[in-house]
């Protein structure tokens, strides 16, 4: 696009990031307006609780894929964007469930009026911030992968526009877009409780689901309500892997790139099984080939219309533009003032004691995620290696991994608390077990979708001349790995700055347990004393060292890695 768009982006973006400064300020005075639900805790509402909650899911998945489309197609293709679109990124995936749903539930609650709905939506777009960033990330690495002949290949074709990117673009992010979504709605599930349960203070409004039941059942340590609300979980997410994710990774991987036509056939698993041969999923294929004929031609009429549409905004894009420019415009300037404003009320007021005690809190938090990571190297890497050459394993474990990083970390407390506190006698290292549970899946579902993407005549190749075990490692699935690996870091380390919000303040049976940290510091503001200083001051805090991290760290590694590990022939 052009530098004018590129600026138009630019401007939605920081408008957007100033004006959270603005919302968050008024969000007290906002949800006020909402009464307070009761959480029932009685095992008769699991079913719904269930179905609520997994709309909500499934809305903020939807959106999370549109936004992953069009943010990581701009980022992966257009170098100047690049070169600022990935920074935004990072800020927002930085950014803690907490540190957005001030805004989220001002701005929805203060459209439609303090209803029900703005609530809704206001939990869909919290659960959308744990859900969308992530995607972005796999599919951008993606299409930044993409081999040169492929590329050079398409050109030859003269694909551009639409059907460049439905030929070449989409398809080429197809396997990790199915992992990530995976690992997507495992993070949703992760913080379903604090995007059901919005607070602000001692203000809060609970929504029904299975995260304000999770909460709700630990608190006050009914730990036979909360084993029951967590089975159902696993039978949801469970049956999602059955019909959903299982099939769909099988199919992602005729995606993957071959140097010949000889690859290796998808594995067909007892979930692929199951899909062609129950006789409901029969009749629905049936359906469907009957109706073949009808669904081309929705999908041709729906490419000419995509067409047409493109062909219009070229004819009058440069009026679009200039108008969509100043109107963004306007809005900058109004939200800065409005923002600026806001800020300036916050940190004009007395600074509380709390506020000085936040480099300690980054630096004590710091070293439990790195622990936490440093555990999670140690067991990923090999894990996903041998996952990735045993299709057995992939079969069986995967699934199972599935579960376990949908599951909680409130489901972990009561052996947090009667266990790890009592015998360590503090939340340390109980604090680096829960981060753990945040980051190691990212770290793992990015290496396996690493490993599954080496191309079949490679393995063959490096069996023919000789490569074994340490040298097969060394030449082929090391450096098959290490984009995977850096893009894996990058989002169990976002993932690991969410998670301390669970992990360093623990409230069950009543009782509240804290590990000094900025998270404990958020968590203490947000639901505790309702301090927007603290708040601001914390998120701030978090958000410079997170982009710091990536910018000078992560950042430099992954050019280095696509420059030198991209599978090109």
């Amino acid at each position: 696009m052009t530098r004018i768009t590129n600026i138009i982006l630019t401007i939605v973006v920081v408008s957007l990031l100033v004006a959270f400064a603005y919302f968050a300020y008024q969000g007290h005075q906002i949800i006020s307006m909402v009464e307070d639900s009761m959480v029932v805790t009685s095992i008769g509402v699991l079913p719904y609780y269930a179905f609520r909650s997994f709309l909500r899911m499934l809305g903020a998945y939807i959106l999370s894929f549109i936004f992953t489309l069009i943010y990581g197609y701009k980022a992966g293709t257009d170098p100047k964007a690049e070169r600022y679109l990935i920074p935004i990124l990072d800020i927002l995936q930085s950014v803690p469930i907490l540190g957005f749903f001030p805004a989220a539930v001002y701005f929805f609650v203060s459209i439609f009026k303090g209803g029900l709905v703005g609530v809704e939506l206001a939990s869909i777009f919290l659960i959308f911030t744990s859900q969308a960033w992530n995607m972005t990330f796999g599919f951008y690495e993606s299409l930044t992968t993409i081999p040169k002949d492929i590329k050079e290949a398409a050109d030859s074709y003269g694909l551009v526009g639409w059907r460049r990117f439905q030929k070449l673009y989409f398809p080429a992010g197809i396997p990790k877009m199915v992992y990530n979504s995976i690992l997507s709605w495992s993070g949703g599930w992760y913080f379903l409780i604090a995007a059901e349960i919005i607070a602000i203070g001692p203000v809060k409004y609970s929504l029904p689901g299975l995260g304000s039941y999770l909460i709700r059942t630990t608190e006050n340590g009914q730990l036979g309500l909360t084993l029951a609300g967590l089975l159902t979980l696993i039978t949801l997410i469970t049956l999602m892997n059955i019909f959903i994710w299982h099939p769909l990774s099988t199919w992602a991987q005729k995606f993957k790139y071959e140097f010949d036509s000889t690859g290796d056939s998808p594995y067909k698993g007892w979930g692929n099984r199951l899909w062609w041969y129950a006789p409901i999923f029969k009749e629905l294929r049936r359906l469907l080939i009957n109706n073949k004929e009808f669904i081309n031609i929705v999908f041709d009429e729906s490419s000419i219309l995509i067409e047409r549409i493109n062909n219009f905004c070229n004819k009058y894009l440069a009026w679009i533009r200039i108008l969509c420019y100043w109107l963004f415009v306007l809005l900058m300037v109004y939200a800065l003032i409005r923002g600026l404003l806001a800020l300036g009320t916050i940190f004009l007021a007395p600074w509380q004691p709390e506020v000085f005690s936040i480099p300690k809190a980054i630096f004590y938090s710091f070293l439990r995620l790195l622990a936490a990571y440093l555990v999670s190297l140690f067991w990923t890497v090999p894990m996903a290696i041998w996952i990735g050459h045993n299709e057995k394993a992939y079969e069986f474990l995967t699934p199972v991994f599935e579960v376990l990083a949908s599951i909680p970390a409130t489901a972990l407390f009561p052996i947090i608390v009667f266990i790890l506190v009592d015998i360590t006698g503090g939340m340390n290292l109980a604090a680096i077990l829960l981060v753990l549970t945040g980051m190691q899946w990212y770290l793992l579902f990015n290496l396996i979708a690493g490993v599954k993407s080496i191309p079949q005549d490679l393995k063959e190749a490096a069996a023919a001349f000789g490569l074994r075990r340490s040298m097969y490692l060394r030449k082929v699935v090391f450096p098959a790995l290490v984009p995977s690996l850096i893009t894996g870091s990058i989002t169990s380390w976002g993932g690991g700055w969410n998670a301390l919000i669970v992990a360093e303040y623990v409230v069950y049976a009543g009782k509240t347990y804290k590990a000094f940290g900025i998270g404990s510091l958020l968590d203490v503001a947000m639901y505790s004393s309702g301090s927007f200083q603290l708040i601001w001051s914390s998120l701030i805090a978090m958000v410079l060292t997170i982009v710091l991290m990536n910018r000078f760290f992560w950042r430099k590694l992954y050019d280095m890695a696509v420059a030198k590990f991209k599978i090109d022939t």
